[in-house]
């Protein structure tokens, strides 16, 4: 059966909900997450339910990754699934390591496990940025689309833009984490550049797909 959804991904899902669940227990009804600080105090205040955003995220994400494999066909799923298996599990570690970190957070550590979280999601989009700026045709790193990219000289163009703009995401986010933006500026960071990147991809893959 056609499923991107492994047991590792509900795993992840499963680790979620019991950090949301410790965390409405441990963490005051009244309390609110520091989001952002200006001068001695923070000027952007999140209520304890924030917490039900990440399992809500998660749940919809394997929907919709569930959905993806069902509909795709048989050779499109064996060409897509080394590609979107890692994505699925990546956005969801991203997701389960934010919410620890609210929750480490809200119980008074001193450790921000967010902006660590910054730190490791930069390092692995720079070096995904490598593996498709210097990716061959037909290798393992190669990005697999819907549509067929004309000549070699094109799919070139592709990688080099979509490893552009992973390296980019990266080295933003490093960049925010080493400035201690926030909690705030940081979750937000990590869904703009996981949007981001396969954004530039599929808009570069259609651009070139008739060069």
């Amino acid at each position: 059966m056609r499923n991107l959804v492994t047991r590792f991904h509900s795993l992840l899902l499963a680790v979620t909900l019991a950090i949301t669940a410790v965390g409405f227990l441990r963490i005051p009804a009244d309390f609110h997450f520091p989001a952002h600080w200006a001068g001695n105090g923070p000027d952007w205040l999140w209520p304890r339910q924030a917490l039900l955003v990440a399992p809500a995220l998660e749940a919809i994400l394997l929907a919709v990754f569930f959905a993806l494999g069902r509909s795709l066909t048989q050779n499109h799923f064996s060409k897509t699934q080394h590609i979107l298996d890692p994505a699925l599990t990546l956005l969801l570690a991203v997701v389960t390591a934010s919410q620890f970190g609210l929750l480490l957070s809200g119980i008074g550590s001193d450790l921000d496990f967010i902006r660590l979280t910054g730190f490791a999601l930069g390092a692995v989009l720079l070096v995904l940025g490598i593996l498709l700026f210097e990716a061959e045709r037909h290798t393992y790193a190669g990005l697999r689309m819907p549509w067929p990219i004309a000549s070699d000289r094109a799919w070139r163009r592709v990688h080099r833009l979509a490893g552009l703009a992973a390296g980019l995401a990266g080295t933003t986010l490093l960049w925010l984490a080493w400035q201690d933006a926030g909690a705030g500026a940081l979750v937000t960071s990590f869904a703009l550049a996981l949007l981001f990147v396969p954004a530039t991809a599929s808009l570069a893959t259609l651009a070139m797909r008739s060069r």
